[in-house]
């Protein structure tokens, strides 16, 4: 037996979760290089390449179906970063549809980019929202992610009961703004 089998024997390795990564390419794109920089060698991190250029269609039930089955399909867990003009993106709507479809993990994560409501809180997806409101999806501050808290936040909302899931709103058709 060769040291390198003996060792991945003694020492096997660790298998990465699979993490999907929801966002809005044209402002936050920097959150989510940042993002992967830090926690690529923990998760397998898969994003959408931006949606509208990668798959060539109007049709929003085909676009959810290569949705679930190109990047939702083999992850455990999707992360939503929310900066100004998430909420307003139909795309990030439908990964988080896909997700909840799949009864995947939810977490949203508020950016320092994010906008704030007359009444202070900050605005979200509605199907974030919803989820957050149910107690089905996690939301995490941007400054708080260390690699210990996002594997027990992931950990937390793959645990869920897919009871919690609230998936009732109608797709959103275009974007908003």
């Amino acid at each position: 037996m060769s040291n390198g089998l003996l060792g991945s024997l003694l020492y096997p390795t660790q298998i990465k979760r699979k993490v999907f990564i929801s966002y809005h390419h044209g402002n936050d794109q920097r959150f989510y290089n940042e993002f992967s920089r830090v926690f690529i060698n923990i998760y397998n991190v898969i994003s959408d390449s931006s949606l509208d250029r990668t798959i060539d269609s109007d049709d929003p039930e085909y676009i959810l179906r290569r949705i679930r089955e190109k990047y939702i399909t083999g992850s455990s867990c999707t992360i939503v970063l929310c900066g100004s003009e998430t909420p307003n993106r139909k795309y990030v709507d439908w990964e988080i549809k896909a997700t909840l479809d799949k009864k995947h993990g939810l977490i949203g994560v508020k950016l320092p980019t994010s906008i704030f409501s007359q009444q202070g809180k900050v605005i979200v997806p509605d199907r974030l929202y919803d989820n957050i409101q149910s107690g089905y999806a996690l939301w995490i501050d941007w400054e708080a992610l260390t690699v210990e808290y996002l594997k027990q936040c992931i950990e937390l909302a793959n645990s869920k009961p897919a009871l919690l899931i609230n998936n009732s709103r109608p797709m959103m058709r275009r974007n908003r703004g």
